[in-house]
């Protein structure tokens, strides 16, 4: 072989490498925030089995903060637990064969006092999506970081969860 081709040739092999040493770690499963409407990808997060997230919102008609946790089970997402400070429309007022029912202390920039959790909920959710408020913001708490669904997405936005595998 020529010095010329063999150049060329640990060149590519040089290119492959490192493509692959950048690309493979990025693999994986992620939780994926899409417009509902469009598809539009706001953003992703790299999740694992068991991993959680929650998304907190102030209930429109009580005024006090709601959070529904999520979990990665089997690729799926699933409502596990949902936290909130007073009953109004839409608030789960009995439980399902199963779901527990106790009580914590909220101490949080937007709420002070006792809250109910309603646990062991375990219900596929795949695909959750929540109307981005106009008044409120959504935040979502994912791998222990806070994001403003409003900053992200925008008020009034469909966004639509996902937990998707990407080679990227």
């Amino acid at each position: 072989m020529k010095p010329r081709k063999r150049i060329t040739a640990a060149a590519a092999i040089i290119l492959i490498i490192a493509a692959a040493v950048l690309l493979i770690p990025r693999t994986g499963y992620y939780l994926t925030l899409r417009n509902r409407d469009t598809g539009e990808i706001y953003a992703r997060y790299r999740m694992g089995e068991g991993d959680r997230f929650s998304v907190t919102f102030t209930h429109s008609v009580n005024k006090y903060p709601l959070t529904d946790t999520y979990e990665i089970e089997n690729k799926t997402i699933y409502v596990e637990e949902t936290t909130y400070c007073s009953f109004g429309a839409g608030v789960q007022t009995e439980l399902n064969p199963g779901e527990t029912l106790t009580e914590v202390y909220v101490d949080r920039a937007d709420y002070h006092g006792r809250a109910m959790v309603i646990g062991n909920i375990h219900q596929d959710r795949t695909n959750v999506g929540y109307i981005v408020g106009t008044v409120y913001d959504h935040v979502l708490n994912v791998n222990g970081e806070d994001v403003s669904l409003r900053d992200l997405c925008g008020r009034n936005s469909p966004v639509r969860f996902h937990y998707e595998f990407w080679l990227f």
